[in-house]
């Protein structure tokens, strides 16, 4: 179970319920005489301590079951549900690597992520793809180096955070690579990579929601750390929103997207913070 029977935010929303509670009997003793039969009230007391048991339990499973979270961050709203990204209103996040490689051969790119998807299908003419990219005026503003070492992908390596808006998708630089291409991140890297990704966000928006995957579950290597939960990968998504001081006017709002494969990894009831 993701939510402990005992979880101190749990049995602090039973007290609030338990007080409604004890208000009600206190009126329904005030107005109904209880008979003075020990026996009768022993049984009253059983059936009042067994509902509330009932109520705690009920609110416990409910809250393992609970798979939606909205909060309200710098007079925004921030939803935290599972899904298809892929299937969501407004503009779409989908994190590339730091070359913005195109090339899913299962080894650069894995064809059963969300990169790899993408760029089978939503990419029409691939080689058109890339050469927006690689003529694109904001994106070479971002380069950071070439690396013209590289034996396959690109050359080019940009800033961490730089997005690039297609169509109705905003591709992000995400993850670095090494030099046999895997995946990896420092923990700075994630951190300088959120501010500077919800920077790039705040000028692209124009008022559309945007809904962005969980970004950092498909990294097993993050240097530094020997594991990295998707419940903490999360809190740092919004703490990082909180800090940028980024705005979404009403109607337009942040949605997080947990594939379901992840979310009984995720404490919905957890993140719902007071």
């Amino acid at each position: 179970m993701k939510v402990k029977l005992f979880e101190k935010k749990l049995l602090k929303n039973y007290l609030v319920v338990l007080s409604v509670i004890s208000l009600i009997c206190s009126f329904a003793l005030i107005a109904v005489k209880v008979p003075d039969d020990s026996c009768v009230r022993i049984w009253i007391g059983i059936i009042l301590v067994s509902v509330l048991l009932i109520v705690y339990i009920a609110m416990w499973i409910m809250a393992n079951a609970q798979n939606k979270t909205i909060l309200n961050i710098n007079s925004s709203t921030i939803i935290i549900k599972t899904g298809d990204i892929f299937g969501e209103d407004g503009l779409k996040v989908i994190a590339f690597n730091e070359y913005f490689d195109t090339l899913v051969d299962n080894r650069i790119i894995a064809e059963n992520t969300l990169n790899g998807k993408y760029i089978i299908e939503k990419i029409d003419d691939l080689n058109e793809f890339d050469e927006k990219l690689d003529t694109d005026s904001n994106l070479n503003k971002r380069i950071t180096e070439e690396n013209d070492s590289r034996p396959v992908g690109k050359k080019k390596r940009y800033k961490l955070g730089t997005i690039y808006k297609h169509n109705e998708y905003l591709l992000t630089a995400f993850s670095r690579f090494d030099e046999d291409n895997r995946a990896f991140l420092n923990m700075d890297d994630y951190i300088k990579f959120l501010l500077n990704f919800w920077n790039e966000i705040d000028i692209i928006y124009a008022g559309r929601s945007v809904s962005i995957p969980l970004l950092g579950s498909g990294i097993t290597r993050f240097k530094g750390y020997d594991t990295i939960s998707e419940q903490e990968l999360i809190e740092l998504l919004i703490w990082s929103f909180k800090v940028s001081r980024t705005r979404f006017t009403y109607p337009s709002r942040v949605s997080i997207i947990v594939h379901e494969s992840k979310q009984d990894k995720i404490n919905f009831y957890k993140l719902k913070k007071d």
